[in-house]
């Protein structure tokens, strides 16, 4: 990576799309302060980030949703999701309080003692999400999460994923393969270089909110908006 330079506005949902080891990756490490930059600075508010923040810490600056479901199996899905908060010493009574709403937005109802194993790798990653979004993180870092899914599983975290943010919004950088993705979920795409990863464009996506993330993609708008970013990302591919 060389000279990446963008900024994300509070509340904005940010996409980061480009070649296999262009670093988009490495921009979510850095952002969470579990990479060190050789050269240049992360900020947030203003501020450097200078490591990784501890597990205690109240309340949650930087969530992060990896691309592999995180989820400890030996843990139910209510212990899994209520993790960050025993780390935070939150009173029981909240953490039931909290877990239990967590529960009810991921359609998760019935599946509280259930252990992971058990699950489908949608329902696991709906664990992980929201093991994140309980601790109410200022800014949420995804990885790919659904990278694995299937197309139908995909779309509907998708929603559900939408849903979540337009109710918490959080600031999101969401990093993918998958520009079809970026285009139903973000405000803004940064499109990287092949390597050394270079931010080559921000596109602004200028589709209505709320999505809806089947009639979406039957639309005249959302091709146009594929169009302009496949355009230059696919230069990238070619050759």
């Amino acid at each position: 990576m060389d000279r990446a330079s963008f900024e994300v506005l509070a509340g904005e949902f940010v996409a980061i799309v480009g070649p296999s080891g262009c670093g988009k990756s490495t921009i979510l490490n850095m952002i969470g302060g579990l990479v060190t930059p050789s050269a240049g600075a992360v900020l947030v508010d203003g501020v450097p980030v200078t490591g990784a923040p501890t597990a205690r810490a109240a309340p949650a600056r930087i969530g992060y949703v990896f691309q592999k479901d995180t989820v400890f199996p030996w843990r139910t899905v209510a212990r899994n999701i209520a993790l960050g908060l025993e780390y935070r010493a939150v009173p029981r009574h909240e953490v039931a309080r909290r877990v239990s709403e967590a529960v009810s937005l991921a359609g998760l109802e019935g599946f509280e003692e259930a252990f992971p194993a058990t699950l489908s790798g949608g329902m696991r990653q709906r664990v992980a999400l929201m093991r994140t979004l309980v601790v109410d993180p200022e800014i949420l870092l995804m990885d790919e999460p659904f990278g694995a899914l299937d197309t139908h599983t995909k779309l509907i975290l998708h929603a559900e994923l939408l849903a979540l943010w337009q109710a918490r919004r959080q600031t999101v950088v969401f990093v993918t393969h998958d520009l079809s993705e970026a285009i139903t979920l973000a405000d803004r795409i940064v499109v990287m270089t092949r390597r050394p990863g270079r931010v080559k464009m921000v596109h602004e996506v200028k589709l209505e909110r709320p999505r809806d993330v089947i009639a979406l993609r039957e639309s005249d708008e959302y091709a146009r908006e594929y169009g302009r970013v496949w355009h230059v990302l696919g230069e990238e591919f070619a050759g």
